[in-house]
């Protein structure tokens, strides 16, 4: 007879949803799940023991729900950052000892972009861009920091980034020649920003993107495959930064642009932070997913944008379901600390998702991007399920921000639901995972059309063969 396990799963959207599907794939334990949910998604609802909605994922009453089923449950992950930097896992564990993972509010690095550059300025400075932080403390009135923006833009010759010190989940990033393209628009975009946060300016980087993840015992790290996520909006990476459109990984471990040297240059980097962070020994505050480092290739090397303290989305539902070991064992030798490897199936996986017709507040403003017909319907998954009968595991559909009303699903303000494909090659998978996202109807969604295409790939390999040259 298989163990039971009693899990608490923090969730809110699909990252979580991947992790809930993870637990639900074990062969060798009996899985009860208790999940504090931001909404009552269909997915986490069909697979829960207990299921409880909490809208603003509060941690206090997420430690009461835990404590209602603290005789059942042997351990708790959280997907969201907010429960993590608000410090869920100290919380949960101070006063129910129930393990936890994710890092302690000590190690939620992306509370702070400032700290995160001074952390790499210690650990790994060759990676870490020229920056200047703007914190409104220092300044008597607009002319002066104005003075001082406009200094770094000289500096600069215009070409920088402007970003939010806290979490901008994925948004709230500027970029010279994407966002702004003079002084007055990128003063704008600084100003409102500054009314709420310290502002980072630092050099933009030419290059393409990566995204690097791990899981971590508090001692050893285990690399997981690389991905490539699509923030912007739309097509041609054209629009506004989002939380991420979609995301791509390659047969293997890195990406079709990278070399295996980039794979070691990111890997001496994660664990040169990682050191600097763990001290002597083990450090059991850092369990979990400590370093999701979002990596840009440029001319002369790697170059870090961000660090955040739990896995991406929609990152790791893109490899979880790649994961071959049982992600029970997974997590247990996590918390006991004898993580040393974990692993995947090699193939490629491609995620898409669709978007309500709002998302980010420019999606309905487009002629022709979304079916007006079709808003404030019942979002429809039936033909998307049904199409596991051709593809079997090759195919995951995972909610996100989609909540149960009256027996139907509907969307909510953000990514409402992703595909997943897995095959041999990227297009392979990418076939399917726009299969399954193309027979789902209603709710007026919309999706990007060039996730993961041979196009937008290729423009990559030669973009960074014209760098390397």
């Amino acid at each position: 007879m298989a163990e039971r396990v009693g899990i608490l799963v923090v969730s809110y959207g699909s990252r979580a949803v991947g992790m809930v599907d993870a637990f639900s794939r074990s062969d060798d334990y009996e899985v009860e799940l208790y999940i504090a949910d931001k909404q009552r998604n269909p997915f986490n609802i069909e697979k829960a023991e207990v299921h409880q909605v909490i809208p603003d994922l509060d941690i206090d009453k997420i430690v009461k729900f835990a404590e209602n089923n603290k005789d059942r449950i042997d351990f708790g992950i959280v997907g969201p950052e907010g429960p993590i930097i608000d410090g869920i896992r100290d919380k949960i564990e101070d006063k129910l000892e129930i393990p936890m993972i994710c890092p302690t509010k000590e190690y939620a690095l992306e509370e702070s972009k400032v700290q995160q550059r001074e952390l790499m300025g210690k650990s790994c400075p060759e990676a870490n861009p020229r920056f200047g932080v703007f914190n409104r403390r220092d300044y008597r009135g607009i002319s002066e920091v104005r003075r001082d923006v406009y200094s770094w833009l000289d500096e600069f010759d215009n070409e920088v980034a402007v970003k939010p010190d806290r979490p901008g989940y994925g948004k709230g990033v500027g970029v010279w020649g994407d966002h702004f393209n003079s002084r007055k628009e990128l003063f704008e975009h600084f100003l409102s920003i500054y009314e709420k946060d310290s502002v980072i300016i630092e050099e933009k980087i030419d290059g393409e993107e990566s995204s690097f993840q791990c899981f971590c015992d508090g001692k050893n790290l285990v690399a997981l495959p690389e991905t490539r996520d699509y923030k912007r909006a739309f097509d041609d990476d054209k629009g506004p930064n989002t939380g991420g459109m979609g995301c791509y990984k390659n047969y293997g471990d890195y990406l079709p642009f990278m070399t295996a040297k980039d794979r070691e240059d990111e890997l001496d980097a994660v664990n040169r932070i990682f050191k600097k962070l763990k001290g002597n020994g083990r450090n059991s505050g850092l369990r979990g997913i400590p370093l999701y480092v979002a990596f840009i290739h440029a001319r002369d090397g790697i170059k870090i944008l961000e660090i955040n303290s739990r896995g991406g989305d929609p990152e790791i539902q893109t490899v979880l379901p790649l994961i071959k070991d049982d992600f029970v064992d997974v997590c247990f030798k996590m918390i006991d600390g004898n993580l040393k490897n974990i692993e995947f199936d090699p193939r490629a996986s491609v995620l898409t998702y669709k978007v309500p017709p709002n998302y980010g507040g420019f999606g309905d403003r487009f002629p022709g991007l979304v079916n007006s017909d079709e808003i404030n319907m019942p979002v429809d998954l039936n033909n998307a399920y049904r199409l596991k009968e051709k593809y079997g595991d090759d195919i995951k559909i995972y909610p996100g921000s989609m909540e149960v009303r009256d027996g139907k699903t509907y969307s909510g303000g953000s990514r409402t639901v992703c595909c997943i494909g897995i095959g041999e090659s990227i297009e392979e998978a990418r076939e399917i995972s726009l299969d399954g996202i193309n027979v789902i109807k209603g709710g007026a969604l919309w999706h990007r059309k060039d996730i993961a295409s041979k196009e937008h790939i290729n423009r990559s390999i030669e973009h960074m063969k014209r760098l390397r040259r």
